[in-house]
């Protein structure tokens, strides 16, 4: 049966449902596979023969060793249907230009690739719930930098024994990101702005993760901690699925032949998107470069550049929000994998970020990083600017993050002259980010409106908004809430109805 331990105490031996549940080792540290199954030759025909949901029931079932095959299979069917998405592939390929494809990850209720995992993370918690803690209720604490506040909220909604809480930083999300969340639905459901920016919001619900005297007094109440956000490995694996399943629709198509090596692109903050690529790597899909995209908050560039983190930086609010983010945790679950679950290492590491705000890995790890990884960044300018000419030169309208990942993907290729075939993560819908999408192509005179901005991107890509989207403006506002960082802890006690 597939266990999984800590990054921070590699003794720890839980099964899936616990890891599931829990959201975060009591060490502060994360849950990761004591091991990493292996895709056979066979395996890969099988799944390149299969639908997205038979992919996602076949790789998820090698991980969730705890579930029955029956029960992983039921939540994939509840996650991945038409209801949730509009496209039946789930996660189609779209070809930009010879041999360069753009994996569109947003065809789902919230149009962010968060939903990719979000859809199906509700499923496989109460599933964990039920093998757990049966008599408790799940209350879900997300920072979220833009989409996975939202994706959690839909996810979540009126899901029997859960309650969700979302924190947010107040100037840090775009227009639509805040307003698709704070006109959310749900009887279940809360959300909240911070000042400050995301590391802050993220740090909060870390500590209050590991905070014994608030566990003890949610227990109190019948209540236990979980997350939603990318340090519950119930949010990662699912992401795992669209690496591997996007391999096998480019053999399917005739695209590549199986076993041919190709690259991946793709734009992160907190590292969980690239790392589940690199997870499908490790179960044997001929991945040559992960080429990881950041925006001027460009932590991670350095760190796979250099092996040196250093979260002590200007902080930039850009144009794309889900990338704003200094504190990469995910980060922490590719260094235990690199320093051969090291635990000791990884706690020495992740105590000097904490206390001092950088760490450097050692020779060992800065060779494994060069040879896994590329990276490079974008600033609002290169941003703007890869917009404006892919839509000149494709007739193709993307949102700011994908925008960043085809400008570092294009500074790769003119660096290295590699033109492998290669598969772009684009993460979110234009029309999250439709005034700054405009901008780009049209300059500075564009409405003001919101309304206004999504029925001009409609005209210029030839394209229906969503209705998710569509619909937002007229939804009365729920959530006006606005907390100090210091403040969460009241925050949180006084939505859960706790004094």
């Amino acid at each position: 049966m597939m266990n999984y331990t800590s990054t921070r105490n590699n003794q720890i031996s839980v099964n899936a449902s616990v890891a599931i549940s829990r959201g975060i080792s009591e060490d502060g540290g994360l849950f990761v596979p004591e091991n990493m199954p292996w895709l056979s030759y066979n395996d890969l025909n099988i799944l390149t023969d299969s639908d997205y949901t038979a992919r996602a029931s076949d790789i998820l079932d090698r991980f969730l060793g705890d579930f029955s095959t029956g029960e992983v299979l039921d939540c994939v069917s509840q996650a991945y249907t038409r209801e949730h998405f509009e496209t039946e592939s789930i996660a189609p390929l779209y070809e930009l230009e010879s041999g360069v494809y753009l994996l569109e990850l947003w065809h789902g209720p919230t149009c962010a690739f968060k939903d990719m995992a979000l859809q199906l993370l509700p499923h496989l918690l109460s599933v964990s719930m039920k093998k757990t803690a049966p008599e408790k209720t799940a209350v879900i604490l997300v920072a979220t930098s833009g989409d996975t506040g939202k994706a959690a909220l839909e996810g979540f909604r009126d899901v029997p024994g859960t309650r969700i809480l979302v924190f947010y930083p107040e100037d840090g999300v775009s227009p639509m990101q805040k307003l698709q969340m704070v006109t959310q639905e749900g009887n279940n459901v809360a959300v909240n702005a911070i000042r400050g920016n995301f590391d802050d919001a993220q740090t909060g619900v870390k500590k209050v993760f590991t905070d014994s005297a608030i566990k003890q007094e949610l227990a109190d109440h019948g209540m236990v901690f979980s997350s939603a956000n990318s340090i519950n490995w119930g949010r990662l694996v699912p992401q795992i699925v669209y690496y591997i399943s996007s391999y096998c629709d480019l053999i399917k198509n005739g695209r590549i032949s199986a076993g041919e090596q190709i690259n991946v692109v793709v734009p992160t903050g907190n590292f969980g998107n690239i790392l589940a690529a690199y997870y499908a790597k490790k179960m044997g899909i001929p991945i040559g470069k992960l080429i990881c995209a950041s925006n001027a908050n460009n932590v991670l560039t350095e760190f796979l550049q250099t092996g040196v983190y250093n979260r002590n930086r200007p902080f930039y609010t850009t144009i794309s929000p889900s990338m704003d983010i200094l504190i990469s945790s995910n980060l922490e679950r590719l260094l235990y994998d690199l320093s051969a679950c090291d635990d000791a290492k990884i706690r020495d590491y992740m105590d000097s970020l904490s206390s001092t705000g950088r760490y450097e890995v050692d020779d060992t790890i800065k060779k494994s990083l060069s040879e896994h990884f590329w990276a490079g960044f974008c600033d609002d300018s290169g941003t703007r600017s890869t917009i404006r000419s892919v839509y000149e030169n494709n007739s193709v309208v993307i949102d700011p993050h994908t925008a960043v990942a085809v400008n570092v993907y294009q500074q790769y290729r003119e660096k290295t002259g590699d033109t492998s075939k290669t598969i772009i993560a684009s993460t979110a819908s234009a029309y999250k980010f439709a005034g700054e999408v405009l901008r780009s192509i049209k300059g500075e005179n564009i409405p003001s409106d919101q309304r206004a901005l999504i029925g001009e991107l409609a005209k210029l890509s030839f394209s229906n908004p969503p209705k998710q989207i569509a619909s937002l403006f007229d939804k009365p506002v729920r959530f006006k809430g606005v907390c100090n960082k210091d403040e969460m802890k009241k925050t949180i006690f006084s939505a859960l109805g706790i004094n």
